[in-house]
């Protein structure tokens, strides 16, 4: 009996403690957990520094519940939070909801201007005005029909929650030029403290539009910078240059549906999606290229490499963390506040293939631990927000999400 004591006793050393919350994770020699991440990678590509991909696991402590407030809601595509304890959702098909904190339908707002629904494309993220209190402005991504394909344009109008309606809607911005494809909108917005607005888009897919990724006088594959009448923003990089867009802010993306500014810092982060592998996670600054399709951690859907299939080169920029399998990122959010007080400035992703959200520890630039919360939901996580010490989370099949302390 005091041999099997014993052994229980050497089990629980090895394990770190007896009892632990850790669930898939086994905890390692120095304490920290393995990585989340356990399946073969798809390239057998090497990362530039260690702790670039498959960083230890964490585990939160803080006791927090996931409460289911609404479903069927739609085909909802971003969340973010009102004032008055509200939260606005954006509907992919063409309309936007306004409900309260509990999940409860306030009210529908139509009248927004066409939307081209097919694949990826719809009525996609909204911001409010930094005014928003006291103007009722509100600025929206779009995919919009043209008379050669489509493209991702940026509005803004009076939003009007009495009448459901949205007023005086203008296009100010258009990621040109517009192809025939349904898919890499990218669109995630995000305003800066200065009043400016970052606006994200994709690609394409299409093989005539990765390729302009690289060229600054293309919309396609960038982040841009711009004013809410949307000119350039001032001090951006490539203002005054013959050719060159002076909206862009950065260059070289593939497809950006995650944006948000670090609490701490004020930076610029960026969650897009790879190939087959290769998600990735950026700090987005001005004027840096970031290498799509030049440099990737991923490869075609096929299988094939892509391009010369290198992952490093001169001039454009790593990232700081990238999944192999792929996480499929959507929206992000720091948690802002210290409610749980080992969320804060984590960075928390929607997860759209793999169906969890991932959390990043970030100290330094670097991420330093990875967690998996809700997997046992099976859902496609399209958009996380932050309010009031709570995340607010939406789904590809129409339920609405809310995790907060116990």
């Amino acid at each position: 009996m005091r041999l099997k004591i014993y052994l229980q006793g050497m089990v629980c050393i090895l394990l770190v403690a007896c009892g632990s919350n850790e669930s898939s994770s086994q905890a390692g020699a120095n304490g920290a957990l393995s990585p989340v991440e356990t399946k073969k990678a798809n390239a057998d590509y090497k990362p530039a520094f260690t702790g670039q991909t498959r960083i230890a696991g964490v585990k939160t402590s803080t006791p927090y519940k996931v409460d289911q407030l609404a479903e069927n809601i739609g085909r909802p595509w971003a969340v973010i939070p009102m004032p008055g304890n509200k939260l606005l959702i954006t509907d992919k098909m063409g309309s936007m909801q306004i409900r309260d904190a509990n999940g409860k339908l306030i009210k529908e707002i139509t009248g927004f201007p066409e939307v081209d629904s097919r694949g990826q494309g719809g009525l996609l993220d909204v911001a409010l005005d930094p005014a928003f209190s006291s103007n009722n402005m509100i600025y929206w991504s779009f995919s919009e029909k043209q008379d050669k394909g489509n493209l991702m344009a940026v509005a803004k109008g009076k939003l009007n929650e009495a009448t459901g309606k949205i007023e005086n809607p203008t296009v100010i911005f258009r990621a040109n030029p517009p192809l025939e494809s349904n898919l890499h909108f990218g669109s995630r917005l995000v305003f800066d403290k200065s009043g400016n607005l970052f606006v994200s888009t994709g690609e394409r897919s299409i093989l005539q539009g990765r390729a302009q990724a690289q060229l600054l006088s293309s919309g396609l594959g960038k982040i841009f910078k711009i004013t809410k009448d949307g000119k350039p923003a001032p001090g951006n990089p490539f203002t005054n240059k013959q050719g060159v867009m002076p909206e862009i802010f950065a260059y070289g993306v593939r497809n950006a549906q995650g944006l948000d500014i670090h609490p701490v810092t004020g930076e610029l982060w960026e969650a897009e999606f790879g190939p087959r592998g290769g998600d990735e996670v950026n700090i987005i600054r001005a004027g840096k290229n970031y290498g799509w399709p030049v440099i990737t951690y991923g490869l075609e859907y096929s299988g094939q490499k892509i391009g010369d299939a290198i992952q490093q080169k001169s001039g454009m920029e790593q990232p700081v963390y990238y999944w192999d399998p792929v996480l499929s990122p959507s929206g992000i959010a720091f948690y802002k506040g210290n409610t749980i007080p080992e969320w804060k400035n984590n960075l928390f992703i929607g997860g759209l293939s793999s169906q969890h959200i991932a959390r990043l520890v970030i100290k330094n630039n670097k991420v330093v631990g990875e967690e998996r919360l809700l997997e046992d939901k099976k859902e496609r996580f399209r958009d996380v927000a932050y309010y009031n010490g709570m995340l607010y989370a939406i789904t590809d099949s129409g339920k609405l999400f809310r995790i907060s302390k116990k």
